[in-house]
């Protein structure tokens, strides 16, 4: 019995921490430069980020990222009533041309160092 008040009590604080592993925006907007330049991470033509090789925090990085841009590109669509698309496909587009060489960019489905 006691044990499974331990199991219950240690359960239940894993579960309340968790949220607190998770990564602020300024956080995964800190250790991008870092993933981008470790291959984990890349650009895509859809204006968001993709998980090139997972590992450590990428995939958290990249969904924190891609929320606040989805954000953005929502209020620009809005504000420019134009559809949500057309700047996703605008940005993707000015993502890839910013990448610098030797970071991962997707092209027709396919992650490739530029």
């Amino acid at each position: 019995m006691r044990m499974s008040i331990r199991m219950g009590g240690l359960l239940l604080a894993l579960l309340l921490s968790a949220p607190a592993l998770a990564l602020s925006l300024n956080e995964a907007m800190s250790a991008l430069p870092a993933a981008k330049a470790a291959g984990q991470l890349g650009e895509q033509p859809d204006g968001y980020l993709g998980v090139v090789a997972a590992g450590g925090n990428a995939a958290e990085i990249a969904r924190q990222i891609n929320q606040a841009r989805r954000d953005e590109y929502q209020r620009l669509a809005k504000e420019n009533n134009i559809q949500l698309r057309d700047v996703e496909s605008m940005a993707g587009k000015k993502a890839l041309e910013r990448t610098p060489a030797g970071q991962y960019i997707m092209l027709n489905g396919v992650w490739m160092k530029k």
